[in-house]
């Protein structure tokens, strides 16, 4: 006598799902305690002024939310980190697409695209002061630089790792080259290009400090260079507590992003 059993693929039950986010919630909110408890203790054992206690350090960085001093630099940086990225992730992902699609394209691209991955961003800071000036396009381009080689990368790898018998099966039903891009590269390719983008970001505020702390001096990198030369070590440590919580809340969106634009994978 056989026993049938149920299997049932992606579905949880509520109490599993709830119990699940609980645990996600807790791991990430119980390593951040842990993490400031550290540096609180470190901060008050070791007494040195390049070290203040967390809460020293929270307390800076409310004072400077609060009294509106912040406001102005945060605006500029947010601008210009927004339509730099917004011009990385449209030249990134069309680039990209094709270096995937058309082999002649990725031959002739893709060792200039990989050096240009790894070359630091800041070393063409001469060049984009001398063609823009000392300004916002100046940050952009930078933002630009940091972010668009790795959406690049990714998309094509994406497009190119498409499982070949799914194009196959499509040519034997007869699809154009057009319906299998639409019905089956981009689809099949679209996780691995949102982890492209997820990564973009990351690298874009990046560059978008960076471009602030060594180019522009102006948003909050600009301020974090400012008060490094005052030696004002605690307004540095809130304003690198501030591109942190930045970084994380813009990666946490993307991420919740890529889970709902994903779901049908699992």
């Amino acid at each position: 006598m056989t026993m049938a059993r149920d299997i049932t693929f992606g579905t949880e039950s509520a109490g599993a799902a709830a119990w699940r986010r609980l645990r996600s919630f807790g791991s990430t909110w119980g390593g951040i305690a842990v993490i400031a408890l550290i540096w609180e203790l470190a901060g008050r054992i070791a007494g040195q002024f390049w070290l203040p206690p967390f809460s020293t350090v929270i307390a800076r960085l409310w004072e400077l939310l609060t009294d509106g001093s912040l406001t102005p630099h945060l605006l500029a940086s947010l601008g210009s980190l927004t339509l730099g990225f917004s011009i990385a992730l449209a030249i990134g992902l069309v680039v990209g697409f094709l270096m995937g699609v058309f082999t002649w394209v990725n031959s002739a691209l893709d060792v200039y695209v990989n050096a240009m991955m790894f070359t630091p961003g800041l070393i063409f800071a001469p060049i984009l002061f001398a063609i823009f000036g000392l300004g916002f396009a100046t940050r952009v381009s930078v933002v630009v630089i940091y972010a668009v080689f790795i959406i690049i990368i990714n998309t094509a790898a994406a497009v190119r790792n498409v499982d070949r018998p799914l194009l196959e099966m499509a040519a034997g039903y007869g699809a154009s080259r057009w319906t299998a891009l639409i019905r089956i590269v981009l689809p099949d390719a679209f996780p691995l290009i949102l982890a492209g983008i997820r990564m973009g970001v990351g690298r874009a505020v990046k560059g978008m400090v960076n471009g602030e702390m060594f180019i522009a001096l102006i948003g909050i990198g600009g301020q974090a260079a400012r008060f490094g030369k005052q030696f004002d070590f605690t307004s540095v440590w809130a304003l690198s507590v501030f591109i942190m919580i930045i970084a994380v809340a813009i990666n946490q969106g993307v991420s919740h992003l890529e889970r709902r634009m994903t779901s049908w994978v699992e």
